[in-house]
């Protein structure tokens, strides 16, 4: 067993190396592609779910990602798939990456959305972000930044104006659910962030898709009975979520948040629920409410808020 623990407490053999700016802004733009796609599952998992329980459709969405990042890989690597050998820690990191995120995250959120209102699982899965912030300060060693802690809380803010005027009924089962996705994808979050200091974003993301994907297996003759009777979008619906969210979605995650740290990445997430609301109302006619738009344009500033970084004092230069 990997003591998970220790390797997020255990700090790097050499202090990070701040990216340079072309590195910094193509993480910022992998970033932005990561909250465009993962918002758009919100309005795919409302879709599917009718069609398609909990668990199968995270199996067949890890499934679809698992096979076209290992099309990728082979035609990027050939037959050496994997560019470095993994050691047990690394590999037994990215195996608990995988069951606690990939596959536990996906389930639980599939699973609550079908429980509460898309509103009220914003508010309460976006809770992670903030817990990652805390999360990264305490075992990565990466500290509290007032501009983080004050754009989280602010970004925070404004999910939950969003979460005020959402519809539908509140349900017991739906928002422990959410909160266990939230704690779910903490965890996957600290812990990548140590993997991807000896491993790379898209081998990390590919390896990870995989177990998650065999640990759903078991519930292989549900997905296949759901999907003989499943409608041709709901099935269009799920390989959408396993090719753009997942795969494409998860590796430019894993881009960025090589290049930045943990906490101040995540905060860019709270733009998710803003971004699905207005994605809604382009594809779903859904028209956003008062609330929905002031609390977007608090949590896009409380992202803005959030990417400051604290400027280093000009040295004076004493002239004799």
């Amino acid at each position: 067993m990997v003591d998970v623990t220790q390797q997020l407490q255990a700090p790097a053999n050499t202090p990070p190396t701040p990216p340079a700016p072309t590195e910094s802004r193509k993480a910022a733009v992998a970033a932005g592609i990561t909250v465009l796609l993962w918002a758009s599952a919100f309005v795919a998992i409302r879709d599917v779910g009718h069609a398609i329980s909990p668990a199968p459709m995270a199996l067949v969405r890890l499934a679809v990602a698992g096979l076209a990042l290992t099309v990728l890989v082979l035609a990027k690597r050939g037959r050496r798939m994997i560019p470095v050998p993994l050691s047990r820690r690394s590999f037994g990191l990215i195996a608990a990456c995988g069951v606690l995120w990939l596959a536990g995250y996906t389930v639980a959120l599939n699973a609550g959305e079908q429980h509460v209102d898309a509103g009220t699982a914003a508010l309460l899965v976006n809770v992670a972000p903030l817990l990652i912030a805390f999360g990264a300060g305490l075992f990565l060693g990466e500290g509290f930044p007032r501009a983080l802690i004050a754009g989280s809380l602010v970004a925070f803010g404004g999910v939950a104006v969003i979460a005020m005027g959402s519809g539908g009924d509140r349900d017991g089962l739906g928002v422990v659910l959410c909160l266990l996705a939230a704690l779910l994808y903490t965890a996957g979050v600290l812990i990548q962030k140590v993997v991807l200091r000896r491993v790379d974003g898209l081998t990390t993301t590919w390896l990870a898709c995989l177990v998650g994907a065999v640990v759903l297996l078991p519930w292989t003759p549900q997905l296949v009975d759901e999907l003989a009777s499943a409608p041709a979008s709901a099935i269009l619906g799920a390989v959408y979520l396993g090719l753009f969210p997942t795969a494409i979605g998860f590796s430019t995650w894993a881009y960025a948040l090589s290049r930045m740290d943990a906490g101040r990445l995540s905060a860019t997430t709270y733009a998710v629920p803003t971004v699905s609301v207005l994605l809604s109302w382009l594809l779903l006619s859904e028209i956003p409410t008062a609330y929905g738009l002031a609390g977007g344009a608090i949590s896009l500033a409380g992202v803005a808020i959030s990417r400051r970084r604290r400027r280093r004092p000009t040295p004076m230069i004493i002239k004799s």
